[in-house]
């Protein structure tokens, strides 16, 4: 691996058929990745939805629901796991689909183990890349790779976590973040039913104060019962900006 230690990296094979489930286990499991197996619809989506998995292998031919639908669902709740598809289907249309869900690659079966591995090396080089060095949103920017944060033009004195967090912020502007999200991506908590969620909104206290409270213009936004966004609001004084921040 370029970054990280394959035994690092956690997989999750979506397959009902056991044997090639089994064999697809002790595949990446003999590649050193750490190998999650589940051979339902319910239960992938499960697993999918509520652990951090580095990659996703999914089968599309699975009783009850297909990996398309699941595929279709995760990412609609802005999941953004790199997933494979496998599957029997190898028309042009059946591939377009699968890739115009959401899918990153696309490999039909049968198949040789070592092209698999490629592609899923590939995968990983491709998600390391996706983040890029300079994030922006209205007057704040991000350098990646130095791990500096600005906004209009003061340097924002993060610490570790509050940077994280405000990465995935970024990383997702526009767009509201869940708790359950946060707990995955930035706390890389396995289960979303963790109970971390007061030590999220007092890291959000924590990165509010340094991000907006000097500023007019606030951008670290509560939707109340859901999670938070980066969004421009409307110019407040300091006396009534920190009630509109009341903890949702």
């Amino acid at each position: 691996m370029d970054s990280r230690e394959s035994s690092d990296l956690r997989v999750l094979v979506v397959e009902d058929e056991e044997k090639l489930a089994r064999s697809l286990q002790e595949g990446l499991q003999a590649d050193e990745y750490s190998v999650v197996v589940s051979n339902t619809a319910e239960d992938g989506f499960y697993l999918a939805e509520s652990q951090h998995f580095d990659l996703l292998i999914l089968d599309v031919m699975l009783p009850r629901r297909s990996g398309i639908e699941i595929l279709a669902t995760l990412r609609q709740q802005g999941i953004k796991t790199p997933v494979m598809i496998l599957t029997a289907r190898d028309s042009i249309e059946d591939r377009v689909l699968g890739l115009n869900t959401g899918a990153d690659d696309y490999l039909v079966k049968p198949f040789a183990f070592p092209e698999l591995l490629a592609r899923l090396r590939a995968l990983l080089r491709r998600g390391q890349e996706v983040v890029r060095q300079h994030l922006a949103f209205e007057d704040l920017e991000m350098n990646t790779a130095e791990r500096s944060v600005t906004r209009s033009g003061n340097y924002l004195d993060l610490t570790s976590r509050e940077y994280d967090l405000l990465k995935c912020l970024l990383i997702n502007k526009g767009r509201v973040v869940s708790r359950g999200m946060l707990a995955r991506d930035v706390w890389k908590e396995p289960s979303r039913y963790t109970p971390i969620d007061n030590v999220i909104d007092a890291q959000i206290v924590r990165l509010r104060r340094k991000l907006d409270d000097p500023f007019e213009i606030k951008l670290l936004q509560t939707v109340r019962g859901v999670g938070f966004i980066l969004r421009r609001g409307a110019k407040c004084s300091s006396s009534g900006g920190r009630a509109m921040y009341a903890r949702g």
